[in-house]
């Protein structure tokens, strides 16, 4: 039905449950773009049931509408040998190597999003004790994130190689293409894939998707594992609501487990007695 066609009477609950399934399978809308819709279609039907009180039933019949579920996602992260052999496959005999050895050690190092790394300048660099980034994330809000040694040594002979130690520099992309531009998000998706696939020959049972979240994911799962507050990672990822940040204590299945194993040593060991070999039940129960 052309818009223009479109009148009050023509909305209902199938009508939108029809439009919704639209946005998902012909337009690829995520749950979350569903419930947006969603939601504005129930604003304007509250107001349409107080302005046109003869379609009040319709109205409420779309305003009981629920919203779609989302489905849980695990979270993608890589093993510490899957890790290892992604960060140590580029070449550093070659000026792009060493320029992604670099790239991939501050995307994990610092659990930064693909956007704001390719945001980096070469002044937002700190390389004085302590080392630090300076991140720009959601919302343009700036989180200062620590590097550990090893990292900060390379973005010290990255920054020389490339000739941005000096301060009139410190304008210019910290990592750059081979045009010398800011490297985009298509483009450390494509290097991060290439080094995936070829790390993935060293490491049995390494299949899964790989993207430059998962690195981030990784980031996060392993300052849990090591005892890191979820409130002291949920500032280092750069997350609003801790809630977001629960999401590696659920993945966490080591963590699960060793919490299982604490709990086992509590639990009763002996056998549960067998109603069956009770001569006074059977007794009473034959009575019955």
């Amino acid at each position: 039905m052309a818009v223009e066609r479109l009148t009050l009477a023509d909305i209902d609950v199938a009508f939108v449950e029809a439009f919704l399934d639209h946005l998902a399978q012909e337009r690829k809308c995520s749950i979350r773009t569903l419930n947006q819709r969603l939601a504005v279609l129930h604003a304007f039907f509250r107001y349409v049931q107080s302005e046109v009180p003869e379609r009040m039933l319709q109205c409420q019949k779309i305003m009981a509408m629920p919203l779609r579920r989302h489905v849980q996602v695990p979270v993608a992260y890589m093993s510490k040998d899957e890790l290892t052999q992604v960060l140590a496959h580029p070449d550093p005999t070659t000026p792009a190597g060493r320029r992604d050895a670099v790239m991939l050690s501050v995307l994990y190092d610092t659990g930064a999003r693909a956007q704001e790394l390719i945001d980096l300048n070469a002044h937002d660099v700190r390389l004085t004790t302590p080392a630090q980034v300076r991140l720009l994330g959601k919302g343009r809000k700036v989180r200062v994130v620590p590097l550990m040694d090893a990292t900060a040594r390379l973005l010290r002979d990255h920054l020389r190689e490339n000739d941005l130690d000096r301060p009139e520099r410190g304008h210019l992309p910290l990592f750059q293409n081979r045009h010398g531009g800011r490297l985009s998000r298509s483009g450390l998706r494509y290097l991060l894939h290439c080094h995936v696939q070829a790390a993935r020959s060293e490491v049995p049972g390494f299949t899964q998707k790989i993207s430059p979240h998962s690195l981030r994911h990784t980031k996060g799962m392993y300052l849990l594992q090591s005892g890191v507050s979820l409130e002291i990672i949920r500032d280092f990822l750069g997350h609003v609501d801790v809630k977001t940040t629960q999401i590696y204590a659920r993945a966490n299945l080591e963590m699960k487990r060793r919490a299982l194993e604490k709990v086992a040593g509590e639990s009763p060991s002996a056998a549960l007695p067998s109603w069956q070999q009770s001569k006074s039940l059977l007794d009473w129960l034959r009575s019955l």
